[in-house]
């Protein structure tokens, strides 16, 4: 009966599943076809949509045709281009979209042909004649005849949007029955689940009955034996046994200690959720069900109070009388002192392994020191390589000397040429105004004669003349207002047509808001049916969920029914399962049963075991006889120290563990003996004893090595700071007389010069420019090999430092005519941790090689978050060129010092190779990778990446640059300097600020001129004779106890120290060459309060504030128009006419998101910027706008560079009608 229920009740299952997908088979398959239908109808309002596009495209190369033909004016040609061209994308697209549709596959080609005709009879005209010589019986024939093809177009345009009108209808049609029969399916779904559901319902309640009864027959049966569970109990070990769920179901107490849990918690519970590991206490229970046991699986036990014990894992399964499985039964070996003693052991030898390590690394060290010599003597060869890169420079200066006194001569042969052509066109001048004279003459005389014979004429003459000029005004008054009416016809066509066109797009609107509408329906709709359907699956899991309750409770009652026979196979499977030696003894003595492990041990049989005397298998019988009595003397024992022989004579160390066992009558029955081998264990500690003496040796032999290798380290050590001090001096040594050199070039350029000898400083000065920057790299290079290279870690805005630095490359791209692209990702905080120094070092290194190596094209700078986290960010830098590009053979080779990818790079662009080297080593000890990606003449991209942590400091503002300023002419400098021509160098420049000044020679003057004098600031030079800058400062601060700004001059700038020059009391420093303007920023910043060149802070503009800066440079415009007064006036009137309205269609169309007006305003106004001198930035927001644009991609970036925009068209309007009425009035 039962099975007959059971195949009842599956085949119910099986049926109602088949059915229930079938349903949803047939749902989907509806589903599918809607969205189809769906599909098609949108499709066929993208035709319609295509088709009137078209239209409006031929329409507007009429209306910028008809434009230009009436008025000559190319401005109507831009919407016609515009037009053709998207015209033509429009109907490729419409052929693509009918291309499954035969018919109107010939319509779209008869509308293609139209529009080719319509095209081809509007580019006769604009490229054979010129509009102004036709007349305007020619212009009408000429726009009558192209409006007979556009009404052709528009004829072949009507057939398309018919035909798809009628198969929009017929697709409407289609969505709806598909809509409707998915409602019937759904309907016919839902009744389905509540006929299971009722019928599930009928089921579960027959199988409660069915438990019901099964429990009512169940017995439970307590027939465990005492003697079992006292040898259960006498385990040292925990002793569990489990079911095949992995509950458990018995323990001892060993198990209770372990856990530090109840009993009563235990039972029942998951045996694995005591471990550490779970997952892997499972997999090993599952192993000894697929090999009937399992022996030493090492886990860790937790207790409930977080104290861990490491156990071996031991099982093996137990079974009924028909030999079924049902369960395991689990002894865990406690091994914490086992695996103490193995760690000590590990331990030792992880010693003696290091001592070996140190042993090895000072052989290692004695290898790099021999390493590091070789090093030296490549850097010499370097030092050489360098020698000749510099005189290959010098070669290189020679040439471009020699170049540019070519060009000055050729300048001054095209000069005097010029001048020669001058002079004859001003002698031509003369000779032509001497020859008119002369006829003027001539004629007066000629006139005077005839004069009163002709005056009667003459006045007759005058008469007909104006009688004449009077008919010619009239007949032009005629033709004016004939011009007039044939626009206002024009313009009234225009309306008409704009008129339809927005018809058309409103009726397109509505219809795309009903078929969205009707779209959002259709998705909520099915958004329900799955929320119905998901509830019916929940309900049909639960109904599944109770059933296997329902079957595991029939089954653990099933089991309870045979628990009595399993009683006495349950407690051997326990014993058995002990892996210590486990022994019962009567009270004479006696072994009365054992384990297997006791016959092992022993070497003897069951039957030989049982009746003997236990005491005769020890070494020692008498102490372990003591121990057995003191068992029943306290009732137990534990870890007694004795030796078990076996039969063959090994010997086997153990801890003897005993306890009593009693009768239900508390009656002394024997005892329980367990022998824990711990032989391994003694043999380890014996180990360990001799193993720490060693240690002690190897490690007594490793200091001495250890105190050789330091002593190599530290010549090494000295070997470096001998050549980081040759480089500091060399540096000191080029650096004293290249700051009088630039620094007197400089004073020189500011006064009078001819043109000449601002040709030859300037070149004076690059040249000890690019000795600067070669000495900078050198030496950079050097701090980096040395490893003295430090990173710091301050707070900078990244974003803000980045486009500062870019500013520098301005001048020279735009000079070479290439665009400078910047990609910033705004998802980077803006605030970082780093060294913000070298960062701009990498990518100035970077982008001026970009700039060197590119001719034409872009070079392209983008900064992109790679990955964040609550503690740092990383981020990509890189520099993308269309330059030279690199061979692939040479990649590997250009981050090498002194390389470049060719012999020809550095003749043709300079250099020195050294650039690529020092990013590489500035970036790679930051933790940083850097990646080269090229091709030969088509560009280069140089990437790097970098973390950054996360901070919530606030940036230091960035010190502003001063100007010179009358307020701060009264301050006193004294200058201590040794070199003579600095000391004039400094005095010069600070003459040219207007300062007071003084010289001392070195320290000790310094401190005698202080104590006579007064000085507002000092400026200290480090290096000098008698005494230094460090020790003059420490004495002014110490000894004089002044508080007076001293600045720090040095021309080293590998070693000097700045925490050292604040140790001794320094405000600040400099490095020479000086740099005037930041040497007065420092000066002013230190003494008075600085009148700042630049301030980004907003300020509140009172009735006396400072007058805005002028936006507009008119010198463009002056040199387009010659400086005529009458084209500049009409210049500024057509763009005061033009500009506001382009930036009201700027605003309106970021507010409407209409793109294609906001690129077309911006593509108009961007080329007033640079005809009214506006500043280059301006032209930059205006691109980045219209490459939004066409991107279709709008941001808060683009809204502010608008309102940026405004704004400065909105002043520049005002002071091109102040400069208007100033031309205005000079005319008058």
């Amino acid at each position: 009966m039962k099975f007959i229920l059971e195949k009842k009740s599956q085949l119910f299952y099986i049926v109602s599943s088949i059915v229930l997908i079938t349903v949803l088979v047939i749902f989907y398959a509806n589903s599918q076809k809607e969205i189809a239908s769906s599909k098609k109808l949108l499709h066929t309002e993208e035709v319609i949509g295509k088709s009137n596009e078209v239209l409006l495209d031929v329409l507007n190369i009429e209306t910028g045709f008809r434009g230009y033909l009436l008025s000559g004016n190319k401005v109507f040609l831009e919407p016609y281009n515009v037009s053709k061209t998207n015209v033509k994308a429009n109907l490729d697209t419409l052929e693509v979209l009918t291309q499954d549709n035969p018919d109107q596959q010939n319509n779209v080609f008869l509308l293609k042909k139209k529009v080719v005709d319509r095209l081809d009879f509007t580019e006769k005209y604009l490229s054979v004649k010129n509009p102004s010589l036709l007349s305007n019986s020619e212009k009408t024939g000429i726009i009558s005849e192209g409006k007979i093809i556009t009404d052709k177009i528009r004829s072949a345009k009507s057939s398309i949007t018919d035909k798809e009108s009628k198969l929009l209808k017929g697709r409407k049609i289609e969505n709806e029955k598909d809509y409707h029969f998915s409602e019937l399916i759904f309907i016919l779904l839902l009744i389905f689940l509540a006929t299971i559901f009722i019928l599930g319902f009928l089921i579960i309640r027959s199988q409660k009955e069915k438990n019901n009864e099964l429990e009512s027959h169940a017995a439970d049966l307590k027939l465990a034996s005492h003697y079992s569970l006292s040898l259960i109990e006498a385990s040292l070990d925990p002793l569990v046994t489990i079911s095949i769920e992995g509950k458990i179901m018995d323990m001892n107490q060993a198990l209770v200690n372990i856990t530090g849990l109840e009993r009563k918690k235990l039972i029942g519970s998951d045996f694995f959720d005591y471990f550490t590991a779970p997952q892997m206490a499972r997999e090993v229970y599952q192993e000894v069900f697929a090999k009937g046991s399992v022996a030493d699986s090492p886990l860790t036990l937790r207790h409930k109070e977080g104290k861990l014990t490491d156990v071996l894992f031991n099982g093996s399964v137990y079974k009924d009388e028909n030999g079924n499985i049902l369960g395991a039964v689990i002894v865990a070996r406690d091994i914490a002192e086992q695996k103490w003693a193995l760690d000590l052991r590990i331990a030792n030898q992880e010693l003696a392994f290091q001592n070996e390590e140190k042993e090895k690394r000072a052989n290692e060290l004695s290898i790099a020191n021999n390493e590091l010599a070789f090093q030296n003597g490549e850097k010499e060869k370097r030092a050489n390589e360098l020698s000749v890169a510099n005189e290959e420079l010098a070669c290189q200066y020679e040439e471009k000397e020699s170049r540019a006194a070519e060009l000055i001569i050729a300048n001054e042969e095209l000069a005097f040429q010029n001048l020669e052509k001058e002079n004859r066109a001003a002698e031509l001048v003369i000779a032509n105004e001497e020859l008119e004279y002369q006829n003027k003459v001539k004629e007066k005389r000629a006139a005077d004669l005839i004069i009163a014979n002709k005056e009667l004429a003459f006045q007759n003459e005058e008469k007909e003349k104006r009688a004449a000029e009077l008919v010619i005004a009239n007949k032009e008054l005629a033709f004016q207002n004939l011009e007039k009416e044939n626009r206002a016809a024009e313009l009234a066509i225009a309306n008409k047509e704009l008129a339809f066109q927005n018809n058309e797009k409103e009726n397109r609107a509505n219809e795309l808001i009903i078929a969205n509408k009707e779209l959002q329906f259709q998705s909520e709709e099915k958004k329900k049916r799955a929320a119905e359907l998901v509830i019916a699956d929940k309900e049909l899991d639960f109904q599944n969920i109770e059933k296997e309750k329902r079957e595991i409770e029939n089954k653990e009652l099933e089991a309870l029914s045979y628990s009595a026979k399993l009683a006495s196979q349950y407690s051997l499977s326990l014993i058995e399962a002990s892996l210590d030696p486990l022994v019962t003894i009567n009270i004479e003595g006696k072994i009365t049963d054992m384990n297997e492990a006791t016959v092992n041990i022993t070497g003897m049989t069951r039957k030989e075991l049982i009746g003997s005397d236990f005491f005769d298998y020890f070494t020692e019988p008498q102490m372990a006889r003591g121990v057995y009595q003191e068992v029943f003397a306290k009732g137990s024992v534990a870890d007694s120290p004795l030796t078990l022989r076996h039969k063959e004579g090994q010997l086997t160390d153990v801890l003897f563990n005993g306890s009593i066992y009693k009768d239900e009558n508390e009656n002394v029955m024997g005892v329980v003996i367990v022998a824990r081998d711990v032989t391994e264990q003694k043999r380890i500690e014996n180990e360990l004893i001799e193993a720490k003496v060693f240690a002690e040796l190897a490690t007594e032999i490793a200091e001495q090595a250890q105190t050789k290798a330091e002593s190599a380290t530290k010549i090494a050590e000295n070997a470096v700071k001998a050549k980081q001090q040759f480089l500091s001096n060399m540096s000191h040594e080029i650096r004293t007389p290249m700051n009088a050199i630039i620094g007197f070039t400089k004073v020189v350029l500011k006064t009078d010069l001819s043109t000449k000898q601002k040709e030859y400083l300037s070149a004076i000065k690059m040249s000890g420019d690019a000795l600067i920057v070669l000495i900078n790299d050198i030496l950079d290079l050097a701090k980096v090999d040395a490893g003295k290279m430090v990173f710091e870690q301050v707070p900078f805005k990244m974003h803000q430092s980045i486009k500062a630095m870019l500013h520098v490359f301005e001048t020279k791209i735009q000079e070479k005519n290439l665009q400078l692209v910047t990609q910033y990702d705004n998802s980077i905080p803006e605030v970082l941790l780093g060294d913000s120094v070298r960062l701009h070092q990498i990518i100035l290194n970077l982008v001026s090689n970009a700039v060197k190596f590119t001719t034409k094209g872009k070079i392209t700078v983008s900064v992109r978050l790679l990955n964040q986290n609550d503690e740092k960010v990383t981020i990509e830098f890189a520099v993308s060129d269309t330059g030279i590009g690199i061979p692939e053979n040479k990649i590997d080779s250009i981050f090498e010092n002194f390389q470049q990818a060719s012999s020809g790079t550095s003749r043709l662009y300079g250099g020195t190779g050294l650039g690529l080297a020092i990013v590489k080593q500035l970036v790679e000890p930051q933790g940083g990778t850097i990646t080269v990606k090229s091709k030969e003449d088509e560009g280069s991209t140089f990437s790097f990446i970098l973390d950054f942590p996360k901070t919530n400091a606030v940036t230091e503002t960035d010190a502003a640059i001063l100007e010179l300023d009358a307020v701060n002419k009264d301050i006193k400098v004294l200058v201590v300097e040794d070199m003579a021509l600095n000391q004039l160098l400094m005095k010069t420049v600070l003459d040219d600020f207007g300062f007071e000044r003084d010289i001392a020679d070195n320290g000790q003057i310094a401190i005698d001129k202080l104590k006579t004098k007064s000085f507002d600031i000092i400026l200290m030079d480090l290096q000098m004779p008698v005494m230094n800058g460090f020790e003059a400062t420490e004495y002014i601060r110490n000894t004089l106890n002044s508080k007076i700004p001293i600045i720090a001059l040095t021309a080293d700038v590998t070693t000097v120290d700045l925490a050292k020059c604040k140790a001794v009391g320094m405000n600040d420093y400099i490095a020479k060459p000086v740099d005037e303007r930041l040497l007065y920023s420092k000066i002013i910043g230190l003494v008075k309060k600085p009148v700042a060149l630049k301030d980004n802070r907003p300020k509140v503009m009172t009735d006396k504030a400072i007058p805005k800066i002028k936006c507009i440079d008119l010198d463009y415009l002056n040199q387009r128009t010659k400086s005529k007064p009458k084209l500049m006036m009409e210049m500024i009137s057509l763009y005061l006419i033009q500009t506001p309205p382009l930036i009201s269609a700027m605003k309106q169309s970021l507010l409407d998101k209409d793109y294609t007006l906001l690129r077309s305003s911006m593509h108009k106004i961007i080329p007033s910027f640079s005809i009214m001198g506006f500043s280059p930035d301006y032209e930059n927001m205006a691109r980045k706008i219209e490459e939004s644009a066409d991107g279709q991609e709008l941001n808060e970036d683009v809204n502010e560079m608008a309102i940026k925009l405004e704004a400065i068209c909105e002043q520049a309007c005002e002071e091109l009608e102040i400069e208007f009425n100033i031309i205005k009035n000079n005319l008058s």
